[in-house]
């Protein structure tokens, strides 16, 4: 048994506890996005006040049970990405039986997105020789999902031993809240630089942004900005930071990094 089973099994009963109260979609929705907005208020500062307002209006719905309930299920999911690193929360999104068939939701199965990551990522030394120039990979995911892409690209780079936490910088774009609230949580326990928006790849339409905790305290508005990154930078100086626990508060984020322009139609996760 996958040693990150027992904790996600312990979300499935936590939402069958409560679910005969709530609607179990509308739950989940909430309880991701409140999970969101506790990472993102942690130190994305311009962002704090309305998310805070918003974190507010929701918690304002439910009793108090559930709401004691939503931290715990942030407890399990964390305890899952630290056991075993994966697209955690596309697995409890499939099990709880809420994606919608109809708009196409599925979840790429996590062993397909390694195989698809490791093609990516192709040549090792490619992916050195770039951040030996540029400081850093820059990866593109249009279509994100929970972000279970992401977390396999950032895994074979960890074991290429490359870390990504200092050397890969993701922006990911997913048109439905609910799965960009899944990405950003996974991708902040996990430590990684990204700079994840609620939009239209096709359209170039955005109406949501969050930055990682790692692309803010990592100083990368400021690293994307650079014309020119500082040469010979090396590609692994620091072990990978734990992946448990949320990173302090930030006295003086970084300023949000600019919007890149959406992928044309048809393009898929890229290194660049």
């Amino acid at each position: 048994m996958p040693p990150q089973d027992r904790h996600i099994r312990n979300v499935l009963k936590l939402f069958d506890a409560h679910g005969h109260r709530h609607d179990r979609y509308t739950l989940f929705s909430d309880c991701m996005e409140l999970i969101a907005i506790s990472i993102s208020n942690s130190v994305d500062i311009r962002s704090r006040d309305h998310r805070e307002a918003r974190y507010l209006e929701i918690v304002g719905r439910y009793d108090r049970p559930t709401v004691e309930m939503f931290p715990r299920i942030l407890g399990e999911i964390t305890m899952a990405q630290e056991s075993a690193p994966g697209d955690v929360l596309g697995s409890i999104f499939t099990a709880l039986e809420i994606h919608n068939k109809n708009r196409g939701q599925f979840f790429t199965p996590y062993p397909v997105c390694q195989m698809m990551a490791e093609v990516t990522l192709g040549d090792v030394q490619s992916a050195r020789a770039l951040i030996a120039d540029k400081g850093y990979v820059s990866a593109m995911e249009p279509a994100c999902g929970a972000g279970a892409m992401v977390i396999a690209l950032a895994q074979a780079m960890l074991a290429a031993d490359i870390n990504y936490q200092r050397h890969l910088h993701v922006t990911a774009v997913d048109i439905d809240p609910r799965a960009v609230h899944m990405a950003y949580i996974q991708f902040s326990l996990l430590h990684i630089p990204a700079h994840v928006m609620v939009g239209n790849s096709l359209s170039n339409e955005v109406r949501e942004h969050w930055f990682t905790p790692a692309h803010i305290l990592g100083g990368w508005a400021a690293r994307l900005a650079r014309p020119q990154p500082h040469p010979n930078e090396p590609i692994s100086e620091a072990p990978v930071e734990p992946r448990s626990g949320l990173p302090p508060r930030l006295p003086s984020p970084q300023p949000p990094a600019p919007v890149r322009p959406a992928p044309a139609r048809g393009e898929q996760l890229s290194l660049f």
